[in-house]
């Protein structure tokens, strides 16, 4: 699947929903966020997705690139992705959970009852 700026993403999320339920699917979106956040902002910065772009195979993105990709999710327009901007980034990316998102909240709000 291609996002609006030509990055082409494979959608591996729903078999990962299948095998790991909602609530554990969740618990890796918070894991990938941990992974790519600025510590000292609590946010994916440009220069936090940037240096740890390799982690993601992306190595090879260009600054616009990145820029790019942080504008595609920045909801609220400060230039970086908090955890909810980020989690709501790669559900847009996935046609699969996006279709099934309805079933995955029913399962997240069981998980908590």
């Amino acid at each position: 699947m291609a996002s609006r700026n030509g990055i082409v993403f494979e959608d591996f999320f729903p078999a990962m929903v299948e095998k790991l339920g909602a609530e554990g699917f969740m618990n890796e979106l918070y894991s990938g966020f941990q992974l790519l956040v600025d510590e000292d902002k609590g946010l994916i910065t440009f220069e936090s997705l940037k240096r740890n772009s390799e982690l993601l195979g992306l190595q090879d993105m260009s600054d616009d690139e990145v820029r790019c990709m942080l504008r595609e999710g920045d909801l609220d327009g400060d230039g970086a992705l908090n955890e909810m901007e980020f989690c709501t980034l790669m559900f847009r990316l996935s046609p699969g959970l996006m279709m099934n998102s309805r079933k995955l909240l029913v399962e997240a709000i069981v998980s908590e009852m």
